[in-house]
């Protein structure tokens, strides 16, 4: 993992670093908690054995980005605990500044424990324990600010809004309109539980999308939380971001860009169909989905190669049991996204792809 950014240690609740407003590519926001995934298959009740790993929807793209080669920053709030300190370690290790995440001497790091997915179904249980947690404490008084807008892309979800007032307060903070703010890049993340006893949920999540300039959502997301049923109806009815990004999870994407040269947007959005992977677990691929898409938006790429590059970053999730992955090398991302049409839609790619020589890896096969 190479080290891209000053990735420094977690700083004591309320400290200025001072190093927190070093300009980076993206910041990402967001409460990672620690993870403990089955040792084997079966109920929780059952599982005789854990193995930690952290998971964080902002952290996670972070990291992804910085392995990527990539400056980026995580923000966040952690209990003073060894759970936080695990957190904060392993993020940093990526290469992902976290000087400006704060220690919350009061509240607890949050955790979860989750079994193993079918491959079939993707059914499995998961147990959070994240109530009053450190990240739920956040606001804009304790949040250092000025590290957060000093990065190209600033990466926000739906998620942080969901985990307390002080935490919705700060998402319309820094949703709002203001001279040079970021890009703002908003991952709706519908989390239908989290919003349990607040029913106004779904409005809050469109509200905070319509202040965005980038948004990410799955169809499957916006027909439970909106009903509206696909990726026209979701443009109509979010018209204010620049770029609209709606996953259709293993079918492909549609992006909708009001930047792109007039008369060369299709009506219907861009689509560019999914890879075909030997899914290991379908942990982190939305994420990683996410950091893929803002990678090659930072380099200037075309929505076409914005999407790929999306899609082979969830490839390489999709490809490993948990959160994280390596990603590919740029030059092999670069050049499996330049495929033709025809070798695009008939590459497969399994476990270790991204490690696999960058030829080898390329090979098309056919069904």
């Amino acid at each position: 993992m190479t080290s891209n950014g000053p990735a420094g240690a977690a700083s004591p609740d309320g400290a200025d670093t001072g190093s927190g407003t070093d300009a980076v590519d993206v910041v990402a926001l967001g409460e990672s908690m620690v993870t403990f995934l089955p040792t084997r298959a079966g109920r929780l009740a059952d599982v005789p054995s854990f193995e930690r790993g952290i998971g964080g929807a902002e952290s996670n793209v972070a990291c992804v980005l910085a392995s990527a080669g990539h400056s980026a920053r995580w923000v966040s709030r952690v209990g003073a605990d060894g759970f936080g300190d695990h957190l904060v370690e392993t993020v940093a290790a990526y290469g992902v500044d976290t000087s400006a995440v704060r220690r919350d001497p009061d509240r607890p790091t949050g955790i979860y424990f989750r079994t193993a997915g079918d491959r079939a179904t993707d059914a499995h249980e998961v147990a959070y324990y994240r109530a009053g947690s450190a990240a739920s404490a956040m606001t804009a008084e304790n949040t250092d600010l000025a590290a957060i807008r000093s990065a190209r892309v600033l990466h926000l979800s739906g998620i942080t809004a969901a985990l307390s007032a002080d935490c919705l307060a700060l998402m319309r903070e820094l949703t709002a309109p203001r001279p040079g703010r970021p890009l703002v890049s908003f991952d709706i993340n519908h989390r239908p539980g989290l919003w349990r006893d607040h029913p106004e949920g779904p409005r809050v999540l469109l509200d905070l999308a319509r202040g965005a300039d980038l948004v990410f959502v799955g169809d499957d997301e916006a027909s439970e939380a909106w009903d509206l049923h696909g990726a026209r109806a979701v443009r109509d009815a979010l018209p204010e971001p620049d770029v609209l990004v709606v996953k259709h999870g293993k079918d492909g994407a549609v992006v909708f860009d009001k930047r792109a040269p007039e008369g060369t947007a299709p009506a219907g959005g861009t689509f560019v169909p999914s890879l075909r992977v030997d899914v290991v677990a379908a942990v982190g691929a939305g994420d990683a989905f996410a950091a893929g898409f803002l990678s090659a938006t930072l380099r200037g790429l075309s929505v076409r190669d914005r999407i790929r590059h999306g899609h082979l970053m969830a490839a390489a999730a999709l490809t490993v049991p948990g959160d994280l992955a390596q990603p590919p090398a740029r030059g092999h991302a670069d050049r499996l996204a330049a495929l033709d049409d025809r070798a695009w839609e008939t590459l497969r790619l399994g476990p270790g792809w991204t490690e696999a020589d960058a030829r080898a890896a390329e090979e098309v096969r056919t069904p």
